[in-house]
């Protein structure tokens, strides 16, 4: 398992002061689109990026028992955000299982989310371990790189975010009978992940769009447009 760095106030203006993790880049499935170049907000932001390279490399967070001992450490009812940066623990594709049930574990009396771009709707193993750690308190939202792809999966069941367009400016839309709403920190100053808490809500009624942004926005925007 790889290395984790888990901060306990973000100063991230979009976070807010809540407590906030980093991944090494190896967690990243190869099914996420974004990878590479190819969009990914996190590689865009400068300090993001530094910060994601040096958790990879090992010289920043800790090994995996040990941010698990971090995530226990929080007071009850913390609203936390896994992964300002990378993913689950996984290979190829693959969730690892054993990790997901030690963080949802890890998690109890807690509200800790995340998002994840390793595939689940047609993937038995990855979708069984993504309901299990739902149900165990831990809400990990499917990501979604278009409007049809979020139809699918919040239809399904799955708590759903989706990237929109960088020309998206809509605040609410609906899609075949689903309500996306957009992300209210992207276009409201008062609002954080830390004051909002809507991406916790494992069984939300709508998907959470979050408008391209970034220094690769453009290349992000391409897919989210299908």
């Amino acid at each position: 398992m790889t290395n984790v760095q888990l901060v306990q106030k973000s100063s991230n203006a979009k976070t807010g002061p809540m407590p906030v993790t980093t991944s090494s880049r190896k967690t990243c499935p190869d099914a996420c689109p974004f990878n590479h170049g190819h969009g990914c907000y996190a590689d865009a932001g400068y300090y993001t990026r530094i910060n994601w390279d040096k958790v990879t490399d090992g010289n920043r967070g800790s090994d995996y028992p040990t941010f698990l001992e971090g995530i226990k450490s929080l007071p009850d009812d913390t609203l936390w955000r896994h992964n300002v940066a990378g993913d689950l623990q996984g290979r190829e594709d693959v969730l690892d299982g054993v990790a997901l049930r030690a963080l949802t574990r890890a998690n109890t009396g807690r509200k800790g989310f995340t998002y994840t771009h390793y595939p689940v709707l047609n993937d038995r193993h990855n979708a069984k371990q993504v309901r299990l750690a739902i149900q165990g308190g831990f809400t990990v939202n499917v990501s979604a790189n278009t409007l049809p792809q979020a139809v699918e999966s919040f239809k399904a069941g799955f708590p759903t975010v989706v990237v929109l367009p960088i020309d998206h400016k809509a605040k609410t839309l609906d899609v075949e009978g689903v309500k996306v709403v957009t992300c209210p920190a992207t276009y409201r100053d008062d609002v954080t992940c830390s004051s909002c808490g809507l991406c916790q809500v494992a069984h939300r009624k709508v998907v959470v769009g979050f408008p391209a942004h970034g220094g690769q926005a453009k290349q992000a925007s391409v897919i989210a447009k299908g």
